[in-house]
């Protein structure tokens, strides 16, 4: 079965404390073999999901792992290595920010399994606001679904101050209409990343998480 290794969480941990490209060449064979580890993971992960979301089906794993290498051009944080192991799964007609889809984030103490609309372009935004004000129940059917509940709590993204262009201030489900990104997110412990059952646990979740995303990308 597949499994995160110890020894993939530990080179993270020391990336951390060594966040130099010195560091990072000499230890370049330890980063391939957590690599390789993760990648062997998603591929499982993949076949998994694909099962209650066909599109996500043939997903090339090391396709859908983001490089660890920042772009550190524009940002104050120079380091030139990301501390942590991503993937984003979204199916093959989708595009980053133009689909909701299912990430995964390796990082010791901050892992998570997530998904949903992060930061949608305006299109996107808007059609899903649209989709919230003409079918209401259906949404919050979905997001207060006991197992999502259990997994994802309520839903997180930044919020408009005000009601959004078009919605008055007193619409009900205005705090609904109001979220700039709409997210789930589920942390996840460390030993729960390291168990033997983690590819399990995180296929329930995704399971769990595959109505809200398609919510989202039927909007549009």
């Amino acid at each position: 079965m597949s499994k995160i290794n110890k020894s993939t969480f530990k080179f993270l941990s020391d990336l951390k404390k060594n966040n130099n490209r010195e560091w990072f060449n000499d230890n370049k064979p330890i980063y391939e073999e957590a690599r390789a580890n993760f990648e062997e993971f998603i591929a499982n992960l993949i076949s998994n999901i694909s099962k209650f979301d066909p599109p996500i089906a043939g997903l090339n794993p090391r396709k859908s792992i983001f490089r660890i290498y920042r772009d550190v051009r524009f940002g104050k944080n120079k380091t030139p290595y990301k501390i942590n192991l991503g993937a984003h799964l979204l199916p093959h007609s989708a595009q980053l920010h133009n689909g909701a889809g299912y990430y995964i984030h390796l990082e010791p103490g901050k892992s998570i399994l997530a998904g949903g609309a992060y930061l949608p372009p305006a299109p996107w935004l808007n059609a899903i606001r649209y989709e919230i004000n003409r079918n209401s129940k259906e949404f919050k059917k979905i997001i207060n679904n006991k197992t999502f509940k259990n997994y994802f709590g309520e839903l997180e993204g930044e919020k408009l101050k005000t009601a959004p262009r078009d919605y008055p201030k007193d619409h009900p489900e205005i705090e609904l209409l109001k979220f700039k990104s709409y997210l789930a997110v589920h942390n996840v412990r460390n030993n729960e990343v390291l168990s033997d059952n983690y590819l399990q646990h995180a296929t329930k979740v995704f399971k769990a998480l595959h109505p809200f995303d398609k919510f989202l990308n039927d909007a549009i």
